[in-house]
This record gives C-alpha cells, structure tokens and sequence, in this order.
C-alpha cells in the first residue's frame, strides 16, 4: 500500500528536525564552530565575489567604452581628412566624396552601425543624409542629438540598445560626433558599437567567481572540520573521563599523546584523578571505619543497657518507698535509660543507613488509617501538652506498597516534633492522594523557624535552639531518619516554615514506586490560614483512585 505524507505529518517530521537540530547546537560545540564558520565564511565569500563582479564588470565596461571612443575618433578624424582634401565641386562631386566618407568610416571603425544627419535647413547641392541602419532615428535620443548640435567639437556617446540580425536587441554604445563640410556645413555623425562579447566575458568571469567562491567556502569548511577535530576530541574524552570519575569509576584515565598543551591538560587531569581517587579512598576507609566504631558500640552496649534498664526499671517501681530525694532519682534514672536505649537504636539505624544494608518490608498499607493509627497512640502526648490534633483526610484510602514500620515511624517523628513546638496550638494532619502519589502533611501553628534553619532542619543531632528544653527527649535523628525512609520508599520529606506561623512537614511517597515524577498532592506553601479555626476545615468527600489492576475504588470514611 502506497501513503502519501500530509501536511499534519510534514510538519511534524519539520518540527522534530528543528528540534533535533537545536539540540545538536545546544550539546555540540563541532557542530556549532562549523556552522558558525560555514555561515561567515560564506558571508564573507559571497560579498567579496559580488565586489569583485560589480568591480570586473565597471572595469569592463571602462575599458570597452575607452576603446570605443578611441576608434570613433580614429574614424571621424580619417573621414574628416577625406573630405578636406577632396575637390568641392557640384552636387554629384559631393555624394561621391561622401560615398568615399562611409567606406573610411567602415574602413577605419569597428562599428556595425553608422548614420549622419545635416544640421541646418537642407540645400540642393549639400549630400544626403545615410545611414547603415534603418530606424535609428528612433535609437538616438534627442538629448544626445542636442548635445551633438550644440558642441562641434566635443565627442558624446550613449549606451542604447542595438537591434541584432534575428529581432533581438544587443548591448551597444552610440557615439555622436559633428563633421564639417566646406561651404555646406556640419553633419551629426553617429558610430554605434555592439558590446554583445562583455556579456558572455562578463558571464564567464562572474561564473569562474562563484566557483571559486563555492570552493574556498568547502576548502575552509574542511580545515575547521579537521583542525576542531583534532581539538574537540580529546576535550570530549577528557568530558567522558569527567562523568565516569564522577560515576565512581575512579579508575579511569585520559590517554596522553604528545608533549603539546592538550597532552599536559591530561597529564594534569590525570594527576587530580589521582589524588581525588586517593582522598575519596581514605574517606571511604575513615567512613567505613567509623561506621563499624558507631555498630560495634551500639551492639556492644546492648547487653549491659539491658541489664541497667532491668535494674532502672526495678528501682523504679518501688520508688515510692525510698525517701523524696531518692525516688526522684530513681524515676530520673529511668527516664535516661529509655532515652539511651532510644538514642541506640536510632545509631543502629543510621549506621544501617550509612551502609546501604536497609531492606523494605513492603506490603499495602493505607496511608490515612495509618496516620489515624499514630494519632491515637499519642493522643494522650497531645492531651498533656493541651494540643488539639485534627485529621483531614479527602483522600490517601486506598493501599499503597510501604514499609508501614518506616512510615509510622516518619510520621511519629512528625507528629511528635509538632506537639513539642506547637506551643499547646492545634495540629493538622493531612492526608491526600492523586494518581501518582499519596502524601501526608503535618501542620502546626508554633514559632516556626528561620530559613537558614529549615535548611538545616534535616541535618543529624542538629537543634534550631540548643538552649530549648526537650519535653518529648528526642535524640536529634528522628528528621535525619525520617527523611532517610521517604526516599528509601523513592519519595521525598519537605519542609515549609515561617517564624510566627508555625511549619508544614510534607511526606509524599510514589503510589506505584520508583521515584516521583510530579507535585505532592498537598501544596508544600499551606497559604494564608493563619486565621482558620480548625471548624472551618469543614467535612471531606472521598475520591476515586485507580488501583494498579485498572479498577476504581472510593475512599472511605
């Protein structure tokens, strides 16, 4: 079957090449030094030809006219001295004599067109006017006629067209002069010369020019192909070099050829590999090091933290018959115990994470029961620190592959963050989905932060106010550890906040893994609802969301 392309499909295969093309001149720095010197270069050749054509062809035409005025005065001076030196008699003498004057003039010019025409009322014994061709009194303009008329002495001449023998006209020059005849008077004589050669001369020149114009532009085309190459290709490799030893292949090299300045740029570049590949080793050792340090100790303390906890927990429980002072010390000791056991497991967990040894436990999880979950479970943290917590929920119902350890976790770090910087105000949780992805956002109306903090608020065991008393006893990685499972489950942990106002923690985790590919489903900046009472958050409506088999379900309530 035979298609035939329309004009949808033309410009769409001209959409594609226009972008293609801007690509490669984005990307390829070749390209583009050929282009740019294909495209001066030609400018420059194609002025220079046109100045030289228009320079030949004046030049020409000079040097043609110069030897056309030449020749009619060489002529017009010859019949001049035949008619000065015949014998003037009657009429028929002098039609004889100027018969002689038109066989000098054909003699002694190279003029293919001849005429003369008496100046003055005519009388009987004065010759007749002749001429070679006829109609050229249409040919001659009055202007060089009155020209000719005027001055006797003087030579004009005019560029005209002359007729050729097939119809045509051909380029021409008409000179006019007078000739002066004894006790008759003065004629106009009129030489007409054909330029039909500077044309073809002219043609052949011109074609010679663009030849050699089209050659020189091909030539120069060619040296820059040839010299970029040999520039370009090394800086490519050198650029390959660079991304590989940026993948971790610290192994890789540049090859070195020659002593010139490219082979001491990757004698250079070579020599910084080097060094990075020795630094990065070192640091990896140290790292590894202090990564095994921080395990070995947290495993090791283990066994004797579990023998004080039991101790700390049995002193604690029969604090009430030690005196004041002791009890007090018996439930201070408890307290710190459970802090260091807390603060070991998040140091076994970070030192998991810094050894990319963390698995998923995934299984489908609906991310608004889960936060339902967390949220009663530290209602009674919420009660004693006067906080209200409100959940809403328009979407984030149906199951979604999670590690719901990890997640509870992220949001029990969130949560737990909220009600101690909440400052007793109420805390909003919600929860919301699309079709790429489901999210949870905790919002608390505190103090807020500055945004040099925000920006560090993710960092380990850092504080935006060490003087700051902990009311939870957090250990400083809850965030770092937190921030770690959204983007082990490919999602991201994001955070927006503003002194006065209060933060906004926003987890977004991908419906169907792998990595986000467009916005939370809940807006990062929660706006100007400063002023919004909880009541006014209103009722939420279930959503439909397309499970992976291709069916719908409807969020719950």
């Amino acid at each position: 079957m035979i298609t035939t392309a329309t004009p949808l499909s033309r410009r769409v295969r001209w959409r594609v090449w226009w972008r293609n093309l801007r690509t490669l001149w984005r990307r390829s720095l070749r390209f583009r030094t050929i282009l740019v010197t294909l495209g001066l270069t030609a400018l420059a050749v194609t002025v220079a030809c046109v100045w030289m054509a228009l320079a030949i062809q004046n030049e020409l035409f000079e040097s043609r006219k110069d030897q056309v005025l030449r020749d009619a005065q060489r002529a017009t001076v010859a019949a001049q001295r035949t008619i000065d030196a015949s014998v003037q008699g009657d009429g028929v003498q002098l039609q004889n004599v100027w018969t002689v004057v038109r066989n000098t003039l054909a003699q002694q010019s190279a003029s293919t067109v001849s005429a003369a025409f008496r100046i003055g009322p005519p009388t009987a014994d004065a010759p007749q006017d002749f001429t070679s061709l006829l109609g050229i009194e249409d040919i001659v303009t009055d202007g060089l006629r009155d020209r000719v008329q005027l001055d006797p002495d003087q030579q004009w001449w005019q560029s005209v067209a002359l007729p050729a023998g097939d119809g045509t006209t051909v380029p021409g020059i008409l000179v006019g002069q007078q000739l002066s005849v004894p006790e008759i008077g003065p004629y106009e004589l009129y030489l007409g010369y054909d330029l039909a050669g500077a044309p073809q001369t002219l043609g052949f020149v011109q074609s010679t020019l663009w030849i050699v114009g089209i050659g020189l532009v091909l030539l120069i085309s060619g040296i820059a192909w040839f010299v970029l190459r040999s520039v370009t290709t090394p800086i490519g490799e050198a650029a390959d070099t660079s991304a590989k030893l940026a993948a971790g292949e610290l192994g890789v090299r540049l090859p070195v050829r020659g002593e010139d300045e490219l082979a001491t740029l990757g004698r250079s570049f070579n020599a910084m590999a080097d060094s990075i590949e020795s630094q990065i080793k070192e640091l990896a050792d140290l790292s590894l090091v202090q990564q095994r340090f921080v395990s070995d100790v947290s495993h090791e303390l283990r066994t004797p933290l579990t023998t004080i906890r039991l101790a700390a927990d049995m002193i604690n429980d029969r604090r009430e018959e030690f005196d004041p002072a002791t009890a007090r010390a018996a439930e201070l000791l408890n307290a710190q115990v459970q802090r260091f056991e807390t603060l070991l497991t998040d140091l076994l967990e970070i030192s998991r994470y810094d050894a990319g040894s963390v698995q998923l436990e995934l299984e489908p999880t609906s991310l608004a029961h889960l936060a339902e979950d967390v949220i009663a479970s530290m209602q009674q943290l919420a009660d004693q620190n006067g906080t209200d917590i409100r959940l809403v929920a328009p979407g984030g119902y149906s199951p979604v592959d999670m590690d719901p350890r990890r997640v509870r976790r992220v949001v029990r770090n969130l949560l737990g963050n909220a009600i101690e910087h909440g400052e007793g105000r109420p805390i909003v949780v919600t929860v919301d989905s699309d079709q790429q992805a489901v999210a949870l956002g905790v919002r608390d109306y505190g103090l807020g932060m500055k945004a040099a903090d925000a920006e560090r608020v993710f960092d380990r065991f850092w504080r935006a106010d060490p003087s700051r008393k902990r009311t939870i006893g957090g250990t400083g990685l809850g965030l770092s550890i937190s921030l770690g499972d959204a983007r082990l489950h490919g999602g991201d942990l994001a955070v927006w906040t503003e002194v006065g106002r209060g933060s906004h923690f926003v987890l977004t985790l991908p419906r169907r893994g792998g990595v986000l590919t467009g916005p939370s489903p809940i807006a990062l900046d929660p706006g100007d609802d400063s002023a919004a009472p909880l009541d006014a958050l209103g009722g939420t409506q279930p959503i439909d969301v397309l499970l992976p088999d291709g069916s719908q379900t409807e969020g719950a309530r």
